[in-house]
């Protein structure tokens, strides 16, 4: 998608508006979340850089909740006719879309209203509303580890992968389970805005800056026993001398393992291998010296332990599908996007 379709001129600067679809049954949790991640970014000017509403497929009243309270929803249909963003959280009642991947006759004539191009997005299961609504037909998606077997029979068209956190296939984009909303938003801050405007909202709510979209879901022991031992010490040692050259018998010898043993328990606590891992905290470094600095992109390479900047340049198309001079034209302080407020949809591969 064309980044100019969501970023406006700063002369009229207007922030980039995202319409949450309260379905009833929603999860609060989930719907919380956008609220959260997009309400806390600010341009340089202190602005907003975007507007949050919650609307409902009916007139503006009470929408059920999966727990014991409801909300009161300020916003009818008519607010997805005026969104740069659509965001689609879970519901426990779908009905019909869930049963046999059907609309309700409400909820289409609601999705029609948005404009085309607009980007959309579902967390969990509501990715459901997206495929009944044909928009993800031929295109990859994903949703809950424990959802996606019953999601792919029943709509066969969307290539569904069950392993990931998140999906972004450029205008549209899906997520797994609750947690992984937050990092599909994160992502989408990231793309539009760059990993210094993002890595700040994951600092206020206390979160990591940044999961992979190709993480695994699910992990069988997220949360290591205290009584076993731990790579986090191997991690942190890492982080302080990404500059320098890092092998994995070096973090297998931080926390005394052999490197088989260091590697499982690698795995078992953050879904990755330590040379993902790795390689994506160097990228990390990298696009944060890149926006935040005026080095020449071989010291920003060094610096950030790629070695050369052909290598650096490698990694950054793999990860984000961008050159370093590309990225920091975008993103660096002062660049259109900062200044102009509005986001992008741009394609960044998970």
């Amino acid at each position: 998608m064309d980044p100019a379709e969501h970023t406006p001129t700063s002369d009229a600067f207007r922030p980039h508006r995202i319409a949450v679809l309260a379905l009833d049954g929603l999860l609060p949790f989930e719907m919380g979340i956008p609220h959260r991640i997009f309400g806390l970014p600010r341009d340089r000017h202190g602005r907003r850089l975007y507007e949050v509403v919650t609307c409902s497929v009916r007139p503006p009243g009470p929408v059920e909740t999966d727990a014991d309270f409801s909300l009161h929803v300020a916003h009818g249909p008519e607010a997805l006719a005026t969104a740069d963003t659509v965001i689609v959280p879970a519901s426990y009642e779908l009905g019909p879309v869930y049963e046999r991947g059907e609309l309700t006759g409400e909820l289409a004539a609601a999705l029609d209203r948005i404009r085309p191009g607009t980007r959309m997005a579902s967390i969990c299961t509501g990715v459901y509303v997206l495929a009944a609504a044909g928009r993800l037909d031929g295109r990859p998606a994903t949703t809950h580890w424990a959802d996606a077997e019953r999601f792919q029979a029943l709509f066969p068209r969307i290539r569904v992968d069950p392993d990931v956190l998140f999906i972004d296939d450029g205008d549209i984009l899906t997520s797994a389970g609750v947690a992984a909303g937050i990092d599909l938003c994160l992502h989408m801050v990231r793309s539009d805005h760059g990993a210094g405007v993002a890595n700040e909202v994951a600092r206020r709510t206390v979160v990591p800056p940044h999961r992979d979209g190709g993480q695994a879901q699910f992990i069988r022991r997220p949360v290591p026993d205290p009584r076993q031992a731990s790579t986090s010490g191997a991690r942190a040692w890492a982080l302080d001398r990404l500059h320098e050259p890092i092998q994995l018998r070096d973090l297998a010898a931080r926390e005394a393992m052999s490197v088989r043993t260091f590697t499982r328990h690698f795995r078992e606590e953050t879904g990755v291998s330590p040379g993902q891992w790795l390689t994506r905290q160097r990228v990390e470094r990298a696009l944060h010296l890149l926006e935040s600095t005026g080095l020449s992109v071989d010291q920003v390479a060094r610096d950030a332990g790629f070695g050369t900047a052909q290598s650096m340049r490698q990694h950054l198309q793999a990860a984000l599908g961008v050159t370093p001079t590309a990225y920091r034209r975008t993103f660096r302080s002062g660049g259109r996007r900062a200044e102009a407020g509005a986001g992008a949809a741009a394609s960044v591969p998970g």
